[in-house]
């Protein structure tokens, strides 16, 4: 769920951050290979990689929202016999599995613009900077000092407006805010079908994800599809900002671990070594930082935002013909708290945390390698 955010060639979108926001200048950069990524490889690698991370989550996630809605035992065993075994774990399967291509188009696309509009105010900024420290040098009286000043003014400027933990924070929550359009009604239909107790039983009133779309659109318009959309908002628009933000810094801080080790060195050492060697880091350093990045910044994200989940699985499950007053997320955690103390907004976290890490080492990985092999050996880390 990474893009490209360099904003060197307006028509490609790639997964894995480019810049290069780390401070020591003297580690090189990768030398990189010949091979053009189109938009189409793009949503490609991220659909393969999508789907992958769907199908080894959706036990996890399934197991979380039964644990959320306080269905059944509060153990995980419990969660999986009381439903029908290991089977129902796969329940609501398709409604995400189809969704995740369509899911990461979205955050790439999006990602990648914001990036560029971000890249373009930059350069603008900068250069009505320069423009004015030029006006002021040639206006000014003073000394030298005064013009080393300014020069100095303006570095500190372009620094601020070229942060890259800024920039991506800001461009992965757009990204997040965009994808709310597919991922809230998708969640819905996913959530309902997933606390069903199986064929024969009272609660089974949807077959499929198709048929629980029809029905909730026919019984409740479009606005009952979006149920839950401010739960799905306060998740995903910061979550997303701190996921990016949060896997640039660790993706760029292992990747300079990776080439010290490899180098059996300092990056000073690196600096004075040809970047050729073979002892340099290549591409499976690169998925080696993705997939450690990508788990623990997937892992961090859904700590900070966790009880906005536990609040949006409730309203999403709760009858569709409860009062819409009921399903504000203030009374309905309020009204968690109230019965089941505060320790309930964070009720199935272990499970969440357990699914995050896997899921998100995968996905970074899973993306490059396909995009890799369909682009023509195009280098990741370039």
């Amino acid at each position: 769920m990474d893009v490209s955010t360099d904003g060197s060639d307006p028509v490609t979108t790639n997964m894995t951050i480019s810049r290069k926001p780390t401070k020591d200048k003297s580690i090189p950069d990768f030398p990189a290979e010949q091979g053009q990524v189109t938009v189409l490889h793009d949503l490609i690698a991220g659909g393969v990689a999508g789907s992958s991370s769907v199908i080894v989550g959706h036990p996890f996630d399934t197991i979380k929202v039964r644990m959320q809605m306080g269905t059944g035992g509060s153990g995980i065993y419990s969660t999986i016999t009381q439903f029908g075994g290991v089977s129902s774990l796969f329940r609501g399967l398709s409604a995400p599995l189809s969704a995740a291509a369509a899911i990461n188009a979205v955050i790439f696309s999006s990602y990648g613009w914001s990036s560029r509009i971000w890249d373009s105010y930059a350069t603008n900024a900068i250069e009505q900077q320069q423009q004015q420290l030029s006006q002021d040098i040639t206006s000014s009286n003073n000394n030298k000092m005064n013009a080393n000043d300014l020069s100095l003014s303006l570095e500190e400027e372009n620094a601020s407006v070229h942060d890259p933990w800024q920039k991506a924070f800001v461009c992965g929550s757009f990204a997040g805010l965009v994808q709310c359009f597919l991922i809230c009604p998708m969640e819905h239909v996913k959530c309902r079908i997933q606390v069903q107790h199986g064929k024969g039983c009272a609660d089974n009133v949807y077959s499929g994800p198709a048929q629980a779309t029809k029905r909730i659109i026919q019984d409740h318009g479009i606005s009952g599809l979006y149920r839950g959309w401010w739960c799905t908002f306060w998740r995903e628009v910061p979550a997303f900002g701190l996921y990016f933000s949060v896997y640039d810094y660790l993706k760029d801080r292992t990747n300079t671990l990776l080439a010290e080790m490899a180098s059996g060195g300092s990056s000073s050492t690196l600096a004075t070594n040809n970047v050729q060697d073979a002892a340099f880091p290549h591409h499976h350093h690169t998925w080696l930082a993705s997939a450690i990045a990508g788990g623990f910044s997937g892992a961090a994200t859904w700590l900070v935002v966790y009880p906005f989940d536990v609040l949006k699985t409730r309203i999403q499950t709760a009858d569709m013909t409860t009062p819409s007053h009921k399903l504000k997320m203030w009374n309905v955690g309020r009204s968690i708290v109230a019965k089941h103390g505060w320790k309930h907004l964070f009720r199935g976290m272990s499970i969440t945390l357990l699914r995050a890490f896997p899921t998100n080492a995968l996905i970074f990985p899973v993306y490059e390698f396909t995009l890799l092999h369909i682009s023509g050996g195009f280098d990741i880390n370039d």
